[in-house]
């Protein structure tokens, strides 16, 4: 061991999410001292603010580029085989589909990209061309439903048990020694600085942490916080759950994760028979003039906004009635099911869907661990390596470039998705008690 890891003190600010336990947790696992670590967030693991503190998550294999790749194939293996993530990973499947000449013909050069991609994928994905491969797959499809649709059926994905994992991770640095600081006294404020160098953080109580390298992972909430110079824009999406009887929530067992880029996605029922159903598009924004740190004066930006401080907030008419069209394609005989848990999950883009994982170039040893673009959480288990490997020095050169600060390297509204993000703001039915304001 290092005799530098058992001295370094290390703050991870939003240390209650996905890419801020795992870097903890890796922390621990790297040798650092645990009562060196200080675990900041505003609400205790896992964070009711963080994306991943939710039922479920999609585990798949992403192909956009080989950093995206390596990063899938070691988060399976873990998911797998790691002794403290292997439970909650539900090898159940998934089903991505598509129907339409366009959405067919990108998820054939999705399914082909699998194949080339040498690292044995053609062994676990396969190809379905018509609605009988598609329902002998997934028997409980509706034919009506799913006619001209084709698929891919990729037998090493499935769903991740979300909160309990982050769960998993805050007992295990409880049990380690890890330090916490939650509500007021864990919510970031500032960085402190000494001529360009961060020495710790201040958080909204007045408490201060003194350290020797800081980490932000405060997912969607990151360019609210410090200016990242337009590199993200925070986004939310939207869910709802239906509750299914003992008989129902049986047949649907074991089903794959069913995902249709046009229509949205489900997964199995948990063990209460509860079940989660998202429609697909390109999330809202929520914009407002608003000061983060380092800024020289207020700007406009997408500024979330917490289902957990504002638990009477709804999401807009367009997404019931979009989540009602996923169930009645997805499961027609559950379209007049009563919806129930209706919410919107915040997460940050990036211009190119890359993480923004880098230290900040103006404060030495303030390193932001960001960007997750809606696509981080199956990362769990190993993405808080790959920011250990920054706090070092020994990142690998295509991860720090793939991860570096590049402002004005595109577009973030946008991202990869289909179209710009609508704000929230524009949208009838949201309704909140947020201070009316001026169009901007």
């Amino acid at each position: 061991m290092a005799p530098s890891r058992t001295k370094t003190t290390v703050i991870v600010v939003g240390g209650g999410g996905t890419i801020g336990s795992s870097t903890a947790l890796h922390l621990v696992r790297s040798g650092y001292t645990p009562s060196n670590i200080t675990v900041l967030d505003t609400y205790p693991i896992p964070s009711n603010q963080s994306a991943g503190n939710d039922l479920n998550k999609i585990m798949g294999i992403r192909l956009r580029n080989k950093v995206d790749l390596q990063l899938s194939l070691e988060a399976r293996q873990m998911w797998k085989e790691d002794h403290l993530f292997k439970e909650f990973f539900h090898n159940t499947g998934r089903l991505d589909c598509a129907h339409g000449e366009k959405s067919i013909a990108g998820l054939k050069s999705a399914y082909q990209s699998l194949l080339d991609a040498e690292a044995g994928l053609e062994t676990t994905n396969e190809w379905l061309d018509s609605e009988d491969e598609i329902l002998a797959r997934m028997p409980l499809l509706s034919r009506e439903q799913i006619k001209g649709w084709k698929a891919v059926f990729s037998k090493d994905g499935g769903w991740l048990a979300a909160a309990k994992a982050i769960n998993a991770i805050g007992e295990y640095l409880r049990d380690q020694g890890v330090k916490f600081g939650f509500y007021g006294a864990g919510s970031f404020k500032q960085p402190l600085l000494a001529e360009g160098v961060c020495i710790g953080v201040e958080t909204v109580d007045g408490s201060r942490y003194y350290a020797d390298k800081v980490v932000l992972a405060a997912g969607a909430w990151s360019p609210a916080l410090v200016d990242l110079e337009e590199q993200c824009v925070s986004k939310a999406w939207v869910y709802a759950h239906m509750q299914l009887t003992p008989q129902e929530a049986a047949r649907y067992k074991n089903s794959p994760v069913v995902y249709n880029g046009d229509v949205g996605f489900f997964f199995e029922p948990n063990e209460h028979g509860v079940i989660k159903v998202c429609d697909e598009f390109p999330g809202f924004t929520r914009y407002k003039m608003h000061q983060p740190y380092g800024a020289k004066a207020p700007k406009r930006i997408s500024v979330p906004r917490s289902h957990a401080k504002h638990p009477s907030d709804t999401y807009p008419d367009a997404s019931e009635e979009s989540i009602k069209k996923a169930v009645a394609t997805f499961m027609p005989e559950f379209k007049n099911k009563e919806l129930f848990n209706r919410a919107m999950c915040w997460c940050t883009d990036t211009a190119d869907a890359a993480l923004l994982i880098c230290e900040h170039p103006e404060w030495k040893n303030f390193v932001l661990a960001t960007g997750d673009s809606g696509h981080s959480f199956k990362l769990l288990p190993n993405i808080g390596k790959h920011v250990v490997e920054l706090l070092e020095d020994r990142l690998a050169d295509d991860l720090a470039h793939a991860w570096r600060w590049r402002p004005g390297s595109g577009d973030a509204l946008k991202s990869r998705r289909a179209a710009p993000a609508k704000d929230l703001g524009d949208m009838p039915g949201w309704k909140h008690d947020d201070v009316p304001r001026a169009r901007l």
